[in-house]
C-alpha cells in the first residue's frame, strides 16, 4: 500500500519539529555544514545505511563540507509523506554526532 500524501498543514506541523528542514516544492529538504570534507563523506555513509534500513531514499548533494538532502516519496507521486518525515529524524538523530550543524 503505498504512502498517503500530507497535507500542506500537516507538512508544516511536522516541519515546525525538524529546525533546519524546510519545504522546496514537493520536497523537504536540508543542508548540513561539517568541519571537513571527510565527516561529510562519513555523514553520508550514515545516511546511506539508515536509509537502506528504512527502505527508503533520499537525494544526497555532497559538497566539500556541506551536505544537502532532499526527500520525497516516489510511490505517492512524489508528494511528502510520513515516510520522508520518519527519514529526517533518523538522520536528525545521527547529525550532532557527526559533528553537522
Amino acid at each position: 500500500m503505498p504512502a498517503e500524501p500530507l497535507s500542506q498543514k500537516e507538512i508544516e506541523d511536522q516541519l515546525r519539529e525538524l529546525p533546519g528542514w524546510a519545504q522546496e516544492g514537493d520536497r523537504i529538504a536540508r543542508v548540513y555544514r561539517l568541519s571537513t570534507h571527510f565527516a561529510a563523506t562519513a555523514m553520508v555513509v550514515h545516511i546511506a545505511q539508515i536509509q537502506e534500513e528504512l527502505n527508503h531514499h533520499s537525494d544526497v548533494t555532497l559538497g566539500y563540507n556541506t551536505l544537502t538532502l532532499s526527500v520525497n516519496t516516489h510511490d505517492a507521486g512524489g508528494a511528502v509523506t510520513e515516510k520522508d518525515f520518519q527519514l529526517a529524524q533518523h538522520v536528525e538523530a545521527i547529525a550532532a554526532g557527526h559533528g553537522a550543524s
